[in-house]
């Protein structure tokens, strides 16, 4: 979204630096660099703020993303206000050394009277709903992790050696009851070990419950787009209802450099006259779906003959560089396969 103004009406930037008990603001117009002031966090009042004191004007309004979310924005946008959500690592910070609110206030509507910024994707409600679910799955599997890590550590910490037979990476039943057959001196360890194999049992089924709600959400409310991602290969149940969850809209993308540049699997280019370094991927990625990416095309490259046959021809230099390249390929077939609503056909080799 630009954010050039063109109408000859008068025009008013505003800075808006967001926190849960305040809003740090800057009204800045087209003629005047203008002031700021703290406000309440609420967008009725900024408003009636507006109206009084920058009445007829033509109004644009931008904000970092952060933990407030997209709820002011879409209020803003209601108002007929001019919305820009902004990404923090691209609002130019002058002085590093210096920030407090007032300065990142001033900033924004400095940058936004400029012309010099542009908006993130503001998700819709459902979307943004859906993936806060998603997100709630990941975290829950994150502190699945470090509950397992947790066990083993207590194991570890009491030289307990784990059986042979039951000694394997998937945490099997027979793991768990050998777990809970453990006889243990003092009943204050045991007490310590079942509070952490009932937070084990109340995580694993929290993540079993969110992951059939996720798929079956996705399989009721974007039916076309949910089979149309599974049908390329590497990309599971859940994986596509992350991609629909993080991105939404593929379709929203005017290019494919455009969605790639997005979920961050294109290269890290330093140029300098002449002269180009590539530097493995752009750290600018969506941090959700980017590794999903990757572990897809690990899969895909066992299914799809074409794939694996580029993994191998690029593998013999650098099997992680190629992994990356295959999942460019990867991230291709998905962004054709919802542009042109035809489900993906696995290659074959001539």
């Amino acid at each position: 979204m630009s954010t050039q103004i063109t109408a000859s009406s008068p025009k008013l930037f505003i800075g808006l630096d967001m926190h849960k008990r305040s809003w740090r603001v800057h009204f800045s117009t087209d003629l005047t660099i203008g002031s700021g002031q703290t406000m309440p966090p609420d967008p009725a009042k900024l408003k009636h703020y507006v109206q009084r004191f920058y009445p007829h004007h033509l109004i644009a309004i931008a904000y970092e993303a952060g933990p407030c979310g997209f709820t002011a924005a879409r209020k803003f946008i209601d108002f007929g206000w001019q919305t820009l959500v902004i990404n923090p690592a691209d609002l130019p910070k002058t002085n590093p050394a210096l920030k407090t609110d007032k300065i990142d206030a001033r900033a924004m509507a400095k940058q936004l009277r400029a012309g010099n910024l542009a908006s993130i994707h503001i998700p819709s409600v459902p979307r943004e709903c859906l993936r806060s679910l998603t997100r709630q799955r990941t975290a829950m599997v994150r502190d699945f992790r470090k509950v397992k890590t947790r066990i083993k550590g207590l194991l570890l910490y009491y030289d307990l050696t784990i059986p042979t037979p039951v000694d394997n990476p998937t945490r099997s039943q027979a793991f768990l009851q050998w777990l809970q057959d453990l006889q243990w001196n003092y009943p204050t360890i045991e007490l310590t070990l079942r509070s952490m194999l009932e937070q084990y049992h109340f995580i694993d089924q929290q993540i079993k419950t969110l992951s059939k709600s996720i798929k079956a959400y996705c399989r009721r409310h974007h039916k076309q787009d949910y089979a149309l991602l599974r049908s390329v290969p590497g990309i599971g149940a859940l994986t596509a209802a992350y991609i629909i969850a993080e991105i939404g809209d593929i379709r929203r993308f005017n290019s494919f450099k455009q969605f790639a540049a997005f979920v961050g699997i294109v290269p890290n280019i330093h140029a300098s006259g002449e002269k180009q370094i590539i530097h493995g991927v752009s750290p600018r990625a969506n941090q959700t779906i980017r590794p999903l990416i990757v572990e897809a095309a690990w899969v895909a490259i066992r299914f799809d003959p074409v794939l694996q046959q580029y993994y191998r021809k690029h593998a013999q230099h650098n099997n992680k560089a190629a992994i990356f390249k295959v999942a460019h390929k990867l991230l291709s077939r998905i962004h054709a396969v919802i542009k042109n609503q035809t489900p993906y056909q696995i290659g074959t080799l001539k």
